[in-house]
């Protein structure tokens, strides 16, 4: 199993993008993002970090449908 990496937002938006998310809606700090595959694929809540914690980001990619391996591969 791979180490997930510490990455900022902007990298981990552009990567759930790639794999069809979409931003829905933004207050404050924190940015929404919805799949048209839902449920298969949850909804994701990002904070526009500089760094995204390593916890949260492994749920998100979790939630996403992803492995860690699969997800560096986007970046």
């Amino acid at each position: 199993m791979a180490k997930t990496p510490r990455i900022s937002a902007k990298e981990a938006i552009k990567v759930f993008e790639k794999v069809g998310y979409r931003q829905t809606r933004r207050r404050g700090s924190h940015i929404r993002f919805w799949h048209p595959d839902y449920p298969a694929r949850k909804p994701l809540t990002i904070p526009d970090h500089k760094i995204i914690k390593v916890g949260l980001l492994q749920k998100c990619i979790k939630d996403a449908g992803l492995t860690v391996e699969e997800f560096i591969e986007l970046l």
